[in-house]
């Protein structure tokens, strides 16, 4: 059993603060949430939403239609009535047929004789219709506002209070899940990517603002203190990836988030990175473009622009994790192997991801740094781009007694410029033979889903939450169908993928891009041949029912 409320409005009305008192108030009483939002690159106006679907069972993904609209603007009533379920309810700030009326401000300004209430006045009268206890969001408003004072938690509990009274004869119209055992700790996918890299051991974050980006920006920006963390807000996005190259030969564990045309800037010092061996962890979050596309909204467009960055040739991994806690993974994964290797690794998300919110088991918090692989027994004998098997040269840092030169031009093994051509040759072998162990260790996608399945979805990063509901909801009607996740893109081992292909009668790649960019991928490896590609690029996330539609079976 789910319930999908969706709170509509225009921007500046209120939407986050009233969907993250429920978010937070409906996993105290230990319901499965999932929460998404939708909004327009502007400050003010447009249509917003925020979902939360709440659940007795586990959820990995939005949903489509609403059972409860709270709706702020005419605008927010007219365009998303259509996307109600038959049964299901409206709570409109204004009059309308079919609707229950209720003027959030006007009732805050006779409870609290403050407008701005209105959002608690809301979120109360979700909670009645719902029939929950409405002191579970008191509760929680203690919390969020003890630095206001008790008069400020005062009045929003009477206007909690209120908005539940006002619906007192409605509730239970809705069958609401009850909580049984969900998770009381709420994460979001930037969070789960800002501490992944915090506990990791990033030191330092060089960065330029840009949507959707910046979440994870904020979070580890919050977190300087606790994890001993300087975060740098540059110029623009070259400076920011030049300041990650600088750090990182310095011996610091740095990383550069950024999004969509920012990422493009970056592109010279990325190769830079490539060229010195630099271990720079970059998190790009993608969105649709070209341009400036939609900057608010949420697809899969940069996989290959992540691959193929970069004039010249030189490795890199590339993960794309498909939920919260594979989130937090992930980016310990990929500055580990960026330090291993001596080379760039991106972590891709998008804007769905990174504004999810969902009660999951507590990520560890704990300060658990990455191996930097740093030789600081180096001796004057040094240098710096030694030939060895693996690719991997031993890694000093200067202030000790190895002289430790890099350069942007070809070198030799000391890192002094040169132009022989044997050298060259010797020098691109053996950076790319670090794609060799890369290979090795690249992790294995998952298996979920029937194990005789002959269909066979294929995914990556965040459609993956989709697909698994997608899944299960077809298992439900006796249909057999295979999921193969991928969290990393790249390189891919074709060891651990052929076994789970060679029998399928079909194949689905899944992916929020025009192209079927991972699908090409895997034909580059020789994979998935014939693949059918299932492409959404209008800006919103996937949904199991849109999976199954396009799959025919709904």
């Amino acid at each position: 059993m789910d319930i999908n409320i969706r709170i509509a409005g225009e921007a500046g009305q209120g939407l986050q603060t009233a969907g993250d008192l429920l978010v937070e108030a409906f996993a105290s009483i230990r319901l499965h949430l999932l929460s998404t939002q939708s909004y327009m690159s502007r400050i003010r106006g447009g249509l917003n939403w925020y979902d939360i679907r709440i659940s007795d069972h586990e959820l990995f993904a939005p949903r489509d239609d609403a059972d409860l609209l709270v709706a702020l603007s005419d605008n927010a009533l007219q365009e998303l009535r259509g996307s109600m379920m038959p049964e299901g309810l409206i709570i409109y700030d204004g009059e309308a047929e079919g609707t229950l009326t209720i003027h959030f401000d006007d009732v805050a300004k006779k409870v609290a004789g403050n407008a701005i209430m209105g959002n608690a006045v809301a979120a109360g009268a979700v909670f009645g219709l719902l029939g929950y206890d409405v002191q579970h969001l008191v509760d929680y408003l203690g919390t969020v506002f003890k630095q206001k004072g008790e008069e400020i938690i005062t009045k929003n509990a009477a206007c909690a209070r209120k908005g539940a009274e006002l619906v007192a004869s409605k509730s239970g119209l809705l069958k609401a899940p009850p909580g049984n055992d969900g998770s009381d700790y709420v994460a979001d996918g930037a969070s789960a990517v800002g501490l992944g890299a915090c506990t990791g051991g990033v030191k330092f974050v060089s960065a330029y603002p840009m949507s959707p980006s910046t979440a994870v920006l904020n979070y580890m920006a919050s977190m300087t203190e606790h994890y001993s963390v300087l975060v740098e807000q540059a110029e623009d996005e070259i400076a920011a990836m030049n300041m990650a190259c600088g750090a990182t030969y310095a011996g610091v564990p740095a990383m550069t988030t950024t999004s969509g045309g920012g990422f493009s800037l970056m592109v010279e010092a990325l190769s830079l990175a490539g060229m010195l061996e630099l271990p720079v962890l970059v998190l790009l979050a993608m969105r649709p473009g070209p341009a400036t596309g939609l900057p608010t909204r949420t697809g899969q467009e940069d996989l290959f622009p992540a691959l193929h960055a970069g004039h010249g040739e030189f490795p890199r991994a590339i993960f794309a994790p498909g939920g919260l806690p594979e989130a937090y993974d992930c980016t310990r994964q990929a500055l580990q192997i960026a330090h291993k290797y001596q080379s760039p690794v991106f972590v891709l998300v998008d804007q769905y991801l990174v504004d999810m919110h969902r009660n999951i088991p507590p990520l560890d918090p704990t300060y658990r740094p990455i191996d930097l692989m740093i030789d600081r027994t180096a001796g004057p004998d040094y240098v710096r781009y030694a030939l060895t098997e693996s690719g991997v040269s031993p890694r000093a840092i200067p202030g000790g007694e190895a002289f430790v030169l890099v350069d942007s031009d070809e070198h030799n093994e000391e890192g002094h410029v040169t132009e022989d051509l044997s050298v060259r040759v010797k020098m691109v072998d053996k950076r790319l033979r670090k794609g060799e162990g890369m290979v090795a260790e690249a992790l294995p996608p998952t298996y979920y889903g029937a194990p005789e399945a002959e269909h066979l979805l294929i995914c990556w990063g965040s459609t993956y939450g989709a697909c698994r509901e997608a899944v299960d909801l077809l298992a439900e009607r006796g249909q057999s169908l295979g999921l193969l996740h991928f969290s990393q893109v790249w390189p891919l081992n074709p060891d651990q993928i052929t076994p789970h292909l060679q029998w399928r009668d079909r194949l689905t790649v899944v992916e929020g891009n025009a192209t079927g960019q991972f699908r090409s991928i895997l034909a580059m490896q020789g994979l998935a041949m014939g693949a059918e590609l299932m492409a959404r690029y209008d800006g919103m996330p996937f949904t199991a029912r849109e999976v199954m539609r396009r799959l025919g079976h709904e």
